[in-house]
C-alpha cells in the first residue's frame, strides 16, 4: 500500500516560524489546482501496482481551498489510482477557515481526518507566531469540528517564549476537553531566514529556552499518558485506532508520492522532490514536464534514514532488519554506536528492537544523528 500527498502552497499569512513553501498571494490557485491534477495524472504509473490507502492534503494551508476545489483534486486520485476501500483522507486547516458551514461540507466529502493547527489557546502566543487564528477561532473550531468529524488530529507549540509551565498545562488540558483522539506537538524551533530568527536577532522576540522547551516535553508526555494516549512518534500521541496512517506509513519506510510544488516522493530505492516555486512548477506541468529533482539512495543512505525514522517511534530499529537488509558491517555499527547510549540509559534493546528511553526522547533525533553511518 503506498500514499498521496499534495502540497496546497497557500496561506493567509506567514506565519514568523515557518519555512515551508508557500505564497500569500493567491492569483495563481486555479492553475496550481489544475497543474496539481495534470501531475496526477502523469504519475499514475508511478503506483501501477499498488493500492492507495492514505491522501493528505498538507501546506501551506490547505483549509484556504474551496470543499468543491478539494473534492475536484480528489476525484482526480479516484480518476487515475487504485484506492482502498476506506482511504484516510486528512486535510490540514486553519481554525479560521473552519466555519460551521465549511465544517458540514467537508463532513459530506471524502475528508475523515482533520488535522487542526490551533499550536496555542493563547492570544500572546498566536501574535508572536503571526498566526491567522485568535483563541476564540481555535475554541470555536474545535467545538463544532467534534459535531461532524470523529477522527481529529491537533497541533500544539511548546518552548513559546514567554509561555510558562502552567500555560501550557493549560494547552493540552483545553484540546483534551473536547476528546480530541490524536495530539501533534512540537517544539518551537528558529529557522534559517524566517521572521522569527530575525526577531530574535534584533531582540524583538527572546530566544528559545532549550531548558524550557525540555521540561514541557517531559510535562506533556506524561500528561498525555495519563490520559490514555499512546505516544507512538517523538511528536505524536493517539488514542488506540487513531494514530495518523499517513505518518506512520513515511516512518514505517512505505512509498509515497508527493503531489505540488516543493513535494517530496519516496519509493524505497530514490527519494525525490518538486521544485519549490509556484510558478515554475505550473509552467513545467503545462509543458508535460515533471519539476523535480531525484536521489538515488544508497544503502548508507538507507541505513541513515531507517536509523532516524526509527528512533522517533515506538517501533524502534529492528535489528533483524539490519540484519536482513543490509550489509552485515551496519548490525554491527549502530551496536557499537550505541554503545554509550546504553550506559547512559538512553538506548535499550527490546525484542530485538533498538529503542530510545523515556529519558531519552527529547533528545532522539541527535542520538539518530550519532548512529549514522558516513
Amino acid at each position: 500500500m503506498s500514499g498521496i500527498y499534495i502540497h496546497i502552497p497557500f496561506c493567509k499569512q506567514a506565519c514568523f516560524y515557518c519555512d515551508f513553501h508557500f505564497s500569500t498571494n493567491l492569483k495563481k490557485k486555479d492553475e496550481l489546482i489544475a497543474a496539481l491534477k495534470s501531475e496526477l495524472e502523469i504519475r499514475k504509473n508511478e503506483l501501477l501496482n499498488q493500492t492507495v490507502n492514505t491522501i493528505y492534503f498538507g501546506g501551506g494551508t490547505p483549509s484556504v481551498l474551496s470543499t468543491e476545489e478539494i473534492n475536484d483534486i480528489i476525484d482526480s486520485v479516484y480518476k487515475h489510482y487504485r484506492v482502498v476501500s476506506q482511504p484516510e483522507i486528512t486535510l490540514e486547516a486553519n481554525p479560521d477557515d473552519l466555519s460551521n458551514e465549511k465544517l458540514i461540507a467537508l463532513s459530506n466529502s471524502k475528508i475523515n481526518r482533520l488535522s487542526i493547527g490551533v499550536q496555542s489557546f493563547y492570544e500572546a502566543d498566536l501574535k508572536l507566531m503571526n498566526r491567522a487564528h485568535n483563541a476564540q477561532q481555535a475554541q470555536a473550531c474545535l467545538q463544532e469540528a467534534a459535531k461532524y468529524f470523529d477522527n481529529i488530529s491537533v497541533d500544539l507549540i511548546y518552548g513559546i517564549p514567554g509561555a510558562s509551565n502552567v500555560q501550557w498545562l493549560n494547552n493540552i488540558q483545553r484540546v483534551l476537553d473536547y476528546n480530541i483522539p490524536h495530539i501533534s506537538c512540537y517544539a518551537l524551533t528558529v529557522e534559517p531566514k524566517t521572521a522569527l530568527e530575525s526577531l530574535i536577532e534584533k531582540g524583538k522576540i527572546a530566544n528559545i529556552d532549550e531548558a524550557k522547551a525540555q521540561e514541557q516535553f517531559f510535562m506533556l508526555i506524561e500528561q498525555l499518558t495519563a490520559a490514555g494516549f499512546i505516544h507512538y512518534e517523538l511528536s505524536n500521541f493517539g488514542k488506540e485506532g487513531y494514530f495518523s496512517q499517513n505518518n506512520s506509513a513515511y516512518w514505517q519506510g512505505k512509498t509515497y508520492i508527493g503531489i505540488g510544488p516543493s513535494a517530496h516522493s519516496y519509493n524505497g530505492v530514490s527519494r525525490s522532490w518538486n521544485v519549490s516555486n509556484n510558478t515554475k512548477y505550473i509552467k513545467a506541468i503545462q509543458d508535460n514536464i515533471l519539476p523535480k529533482t531525484e536521489e538515488i539512495l544508497s544503502e548508507t543512505d538507507t541505513y541513515n534514514e531507517y536509523v532516524m525514522t526509527g528512533l522517533r517511534t515506538i517501533w524502534g530499529v529492528d535489528l533483524n532488519v539490519l540484519e536482513t537488509n543490509f550489509s552485515p558491517v551496519y548490525k554491527s555499527y549502530i551496536l557499537e554506536q550505541a554503545d554509550k547510549y546504553f550506559k547512559e540509559e538512553l538506548l535499550y534493546i527490546e525484542d530485538d528492537k533498538l529503542k530510545v528511553t523515556p529519558k531519552g526522547k527529547f533528545l532522539s533525533d541527535g542520538i539518530a544523528s550519532h548512529l549514522f553511518k558516513i
